[in-house]
């Protein structure tokens, strides 16, 4: 095995056949001499990481590129200071701490320092990963989702890690899936999954949930899938000591063989591999040998959505999968895995046995629906989840309440912001409507926040509305047609 000192692309990474069993800038407060130097400084060193760093990992992509079917059992090397220091800038600056309590600005405080120190643990092997603080967030169904918040250092040496691992994985993971992959988004996902219902012979959809997926994933199964690929033993076991190192809740430290710690900055890749073996590869070859019609996947993490055009087809792979996944200790949700006539034919289906419109469903924040254009051709829109937009309008009702006393161009600003934000997801073709729903209920919110404020109430509608053009944007449509931004994307 080669070590990482040697210059030459040879010595990026050793790989063997696959085996059979798979300083601060400055305070803030009172500025002081030399912060432009100091700042001038960071900014140029930050820029030779990230070239040194990019070199680096592109070289891993290239061999990985080339070398389909053998193992890395060279790549600890590859988390050097400069990728550290690279994956500390990353992190959202105003993230909740982890169990240590540590801050990235305290962390920044000391950042070369701390970093040095970091590099030489994660190499001498006397690194210990933290247990992950347990948080729980809302979700639109009301329901708690819990989160793993990781220690600073421990998302730090994570999100390194992740780096060289994707330079590999990105070369092997399959086009239809989507979730957390860099340079692919939801509505990329989206997109793909407009054009397969419009282009392709869709006559059924089966919407398909794993159950708590990212608490159920086997962790000895995950470690099987990432010697496949991995053989450098370093790196299997510093992602074993993350998966180790338990959760924190109350005090009390649980360790599972379970899970892969959701919110953690590694488990999305984590989850992304063990599904690449669990579902998309056998997917993608029961696409190939057994299907008899045509057949549109779409992954995005643990959500999925597969399209047919024959109901046999539908409810044999439907079958199948809940068998494959019960061979990994995964399994559909029971209620939310639904099998649907959803296509062009589907409404005229239905109409001939009396039944009456194609179900819905839900991917991603949409609702899908068949339609028709105004000449009668078919067509697939697309609308807010409406449950998503009621769970947003609580928090903005919430939210303006503590905010009841704030001068109104602050309130504005603030609403602009959410408003806008909704809008840059939510703003696809056909979905006009909602968006004009949506700013409708802002506005009115806003309107019964501002009436509290007196005794004398002023505020007409006629004038909200001015004040509403004045602050919130227009519900205007800021995205491209599916099938324009796929195929530049996309080119055949």
């Amino acid at each position: 095995m080669m070590n990482g000192h040697e210059k030459s692309d040879s010595a990026i990474v050793a790989v063997n056949p696959t085996n059979n069993t798979g300083g601060p800038v400055a305070e803030s407060g009172e500025p002081r001499a030399g912060t432009k130097g100091n700042a001038d400084e960071q900014s140029t060193r930050r820029a030779q990481d990230r070239e040194s760093v990019s070199q680096a990992l592109e070289r891993v992509r290239n061999a990985a590129r080339q070398r389909k079917k053998e193992r890395f059992t060279s790549l600890y090397h590859h988390i050097t200071p400069e990728l550290l220091r690279m994956s500390f800038f990353a992190l959202r600056r105003g993230a909740a701490a982890g169990a240590d309590g540590v801050r990235w600005q305290d962390y920044e405080a000391d950042l070369d320092n701390n970093i040095k120190a970091l590099h030489e643990r994660v190499h001498r092997g006397t690194y210990r990963a933290q247990p992950s603080r347990r948080r729980f967030i809302p979700k639109p169904d009301g329901r708690l989702r819990p989160l793993a918040i990781a220690a600073i250092e421990d998302k730090i040496v994570q999100r390194a890690t992740v780096a060289v691992l994707n330079g590999i994985y990105e070369e092997d993971f399959l086009g239809f899936s989507y979730g957390f992959r860099p340079e692919r988004g939801q509505h990329d996902a989206l997109d793909a999954l407009m054009v397969g219902l419009n282009d392709r012979k869709v006559n059924y959809i089966l919407d398909a949930d794993i159950q708590a997926f990212f608490d159920a994933v086997d962790q000895n199964w995950l470690v099987r899938f990432l010697n496949h690929r991995i053989g450098d033993q370093r790196i299997i076991r510093l992602i074993q000591k993350w998966l180790k190192a338990g959760i924190l809740d109350d005090g009390v430290v649980t360790v599972s063989e379970k899970g892969t710690g959701q919110g953690s900055v590694a488990s999305p890749l984590l989850a992304n591999i063990y599904l690449h073996y669990v579902f998309d590869l056998w997917a993608a070859r029961w696409r190939r040998q057994k299907a008899k019609g045509d057949m549109i996947i779409i992954r995005y993490a643990d959500d999925i959505v597969v399209g047919f055009q024959y109901e046999n087809d539908a409810r044999r792979f439907q079958t199948e999968m809940r068998e494959r996944l019960q061979e990994f200790a995964l399994s559909l949700h029971p209620e939310k895995t639904r099998l649907i006539e959803f296509g062009r034919f589907a409404a005229a289906q239905r109409g001939k046995v009396g039944l009456g419109k194609p179900a819905t469903f839900n991917f991603l924040g949409f609702t899908f629906i068949c339609s028709k254009s105004r000449r009668g051709k078919f067509l697939v829109k697309r609308r807010t989840r409406r449950d998503r937009m009621q769970a947003r309008l609580r928090e903005i009702k919430e939210e303006l309440r503590r905010r009841l006393h704030q001068p109104i161009p602050e309130q504005g600003k603030w609403l602009r912001q959410v408003v806008t934000g909704f809008f840059n997801y939510h703003a696809v073709p056909d979905n006009g409507a909602a968006l004009a729903v949506f700013r409708h209920h802002v506005t009115g919110l806003w309107r019964r926040s501002l009436r509290r404020r007196s005794q004398k109430d002023t505020m007409t509608w006629g004038r909200m509305k001015k004040l509403a053009d004045d602050w919130l944007p227009k519900p205007l449509i800021r995205h491209p047609r599916p099938s324009e931004r796929f195929a530049v994307k996309h080119p055949r």
